[in-house]
């Protein structure tokens, strides 16, 4: 097993009296997580998932992938959050950089997102992309009433029905809801569109490893059973206490590190298909640590783009942060820098060169510097960018989360204030319901 190899060298010895202090506090963390007797313990179906997704389920998921593939040139995937950015985050980093600009290919339908937010251009542009072209829809949503999703839904079917027929745009709806309640789970089963369950004991943000991130993967054309293989070797590398379990160092490293004053960690990468396992990073992190007046802010950065934006605050800005750097070990292509005659860019030192060469000389200038200006560096290395290796490292992030989060003294697995602008948005746009926090909100705005 090629597992990820993580590199606290370069963080730990900033904080080795704090980190050495946290090591049984970080064993009963674990401990609390797999025994279910922390808070939060009803969510915790996600810490087991991988070893206990049946070859039944995938094999469903696959066959509905298939039917999907077989009719739609586009596939929309309706979701926000939790429901979005997992199989955004793994469709991302499996696909080609330039895929958008190719056209949709026979069975592999280009999978489009939708509901992750109300601009209004960005849906009338969606349908107009979508006019008159084969498509189906993927809606993820536990209740089918969260604003952002509901919209897009709406126009999205509407659109679909008006286009295809209602006969067919049945076929073309698949719906990733509760098992037996909500609005979507009613309309779902009014009109007879396939269903997939999101577990009850499964948070959004830990819910990519469920259908609501597998099925949108498998219909990219992607394996999800390496996925999920990956996954359940992290889980049993992950299960036990031992300074030798990666997941309970980095919670343990980590939270040293706010103890010492870091409080804000930014997760780099320097290979350009990361950037959205990183915004799926940040909500894992942010949504289950940031309560209660606590938490490590997650920030991320793309490398070495960011470094001509945000190398100098990094370097040289105020030293309350550390960062947690992901490596790719070997790309997937082999590509060579030329030889110019001329050499009228001077860069022919460079010459035969692969230019992940280059850039792991970057990262590596990179992480010498920062720790220099004191910033601790962390280092988690990938062995290649494949659906194996990316179930890894989801799982392993997803129980570091909650050994940190407990570490910290949160429940990891509640939310509750992303409930404050919903309130508000809902008062302001005057919802049934709403009447006295209508009053109440536009009194302050007078």
């Amino acid at each position: 097993m090629k597992t990820l190899n993580l590199d606290i060298t370069h963080a730990q010895y900033f904080v080795e009296k704090e980190y050495e202090s946290l090591l049984a506090k970080s064993a009963e963390a674990l401990e609390t997580l797999n025994n279910g007797t922390g808070a939060g313990a009803d969510f915790l179906g996600w810490n087991t998932l991988p070893s206990s997704t049946s070859d039944e389920l995938l094999g469903r998921i696959e066959k509905t992938a298939e039917r999907l593939q077989e009719n739609c040139d586009y596939v929309v995937c309706v979701g926000i959050g939790g429901s979005y950015l997992g199989a955004k985050a793994v469709i991302s980093a499996l696909s080609d950089n330039f895929a958008d600009f190719y056209g949709p290919q026979p069975k592999r339908p280009k999978v489009l997102f939708a509901g992750q937010n109300i601009g209004e251009e960005y849906l009338a542009e969606l349908q107009k992309l979508l006019k008159g072209k084969r498509f189906g829809i993927i809606v993820i949503s536990k209740s089918g009433t969260t604003t952002e999703p509901a919209i897009a839904f709406r126009l999205l079917k509407d659109q679909l029905v008006a286009e295809a027929g209602e006969e067919k745009a049945k076929n073309l709806i698949v719906a990733v809801t509760d098992e037996k309640k909500g609005a979507l789970r009613t309309m779902a089963d009014q009109e007879g569109y396939e269903t997939y369950v999101i577990p009850d004991n499964v948070g959004g943000r830990f819910s990519v490893l469920t259908p609501v991130g597998l099925l949108p993967i498998a219909v990219a054309g992607f394996d999800i059973k390496k996925l999920i293989s990956g996954a359940a070797d992290m889980e049993r590398t992950t299960k036990h206490a031992s300074p030798e379990n990666p997941a309970q160092e980095y919670a343990r490293l980590r939270n040293a590190l706010y103890q010492s004053g870091k409080k804000t960690e930014i997760l780099a990468n320097f290979n350009p298909k990361l950037h959205y396992l990183a915004e799926w990073w940040k909500q894992l992190f942010g949504e289950s640590e940031g309560k209660d007046g606590k938490g490590i802010f997650p920030a991320s950065v793309d490398l070495t783009t960011d470094l001509h934006s945000m190398g100098q605050w990094i370097q040289d800005g105020e030293r309350t942060i550390f960062e947690t750097v992901i490596s790719v070990k070997e790309p997937s292509i082999t590509h060579r820098i030329p030889e110019d005659a001329a050499n009228l860019d001077g860069i022919n030192y460079l010459a035969g060169k692969r230019i992940d060469e280059v850039n792991k000389m970057a990262e590596l200038g990179t992480m010498l510097a920062h720790v220099e200006g004191g910033v601790p560096n962390i280092r988690i290395e990938l062995h290649a960018l494949d659906e194996y290796t990316l179930g890894q490292v989801i799982y392993f992030f997803e129980k570091a989360c909650g050994i940190s989060g407990y570490m910290l003294g949160v429940n990891p697995f509640d939310q509750p204030g992303v409930e404050a602008y919903k309130k508000n948005m809902f008062a302001l746009l005057e919802k049934p319901g709403y009447e006295k926090e209508t009053a109440a909100i536009k009194s302050k705005l007078k």
